[in-house]
C-alpha cells in the first residue's frame, strides 16, 4: 500500500510535533526542515487541524501544537484521517465483478493493516527523542 503524499506530509508534521511537543512550532519551520512546499504543508496543517489532531495558536508568536498528547494519537487514526478511502483496485467497470472475491479479500487486507497502525502512537514512532533532534539538527532539551 502506497500513502498518498498528502498522508506523507501530515505523518511527517505530526512526528515534528512530536518530537517538538513542548513548544509551539511554525509551519515555515517544519516546511524548511523537511524541504516541502509551506503552501503544501498549509493545506496539510489545515487538514490535520480540522481533524482535531493539531491545534493552532495565532498571533506573533503563534504556530502549531499537537492537539492532544503523542501517546493519544494512534498512527492509524492519523492515517483514516488524512488517506481518502483505501480503494486498492477499481472494480466499478470490471467484468469479473460479479463472482470476484479481491474485493472482500483486499478489504479484508486493508483492515489488518490498519490494525497493526492502530497499535502504535507517535510516542512509539519518536521514541527516542535524542534521535530525532539529531535528525532535525535540534538541540536535545
Amino acid at each position: 500500500m502506497k500513502f498518498t503524499r498528502y498522508t506523507d506530509y501530515a505523518v511527517r508534521v505530526m512526528i515534528y510535533l512530536s518530537v517538538n511537543q513542548d513548544r509551539v512550532v511554525q509551519i515555515a519551520e517544519i516546511a524548511r526542515v523537511y524541504d516541502i512546499s509551506h503552501n503544501h504543508l498549509m493545506k496539510v496543517v489545515q487538514g490535520l487541524v480540522s481533524a482535531g489532531l493539531v491545534s493552532s495558536v495565532r498571533g506573533r508568536s503563534g504556530g502549531l501544537l499537537l492537539g492532544r498528547p503523542a501517546d493519544q494519537i494512534t498512527v492509524g487514526e492519523l492515517v483514516r484521517r488524512t488517506e481518502d478511502g483505501f480503494h486498492l483496485v477499481e472494480c466499478a467497470d470490471c467484468a469479473a465483478r460479479p463472482g470476484c472475491q479481491a474485493p472482500s479479500i483486499l478489504a479484508e487486507a486493508t483492515k489488518a493493516f490498519l490494525a497493526v497502525l492502530d497499535r502504535y502512537t507517535l510516542s512509539d514512532v519518536v521514541r527516542d527523542k535524542s534521535i530525532a533532534h539529531a535528525a532535525f539538527n535540534l538541540r536535545v532539551m
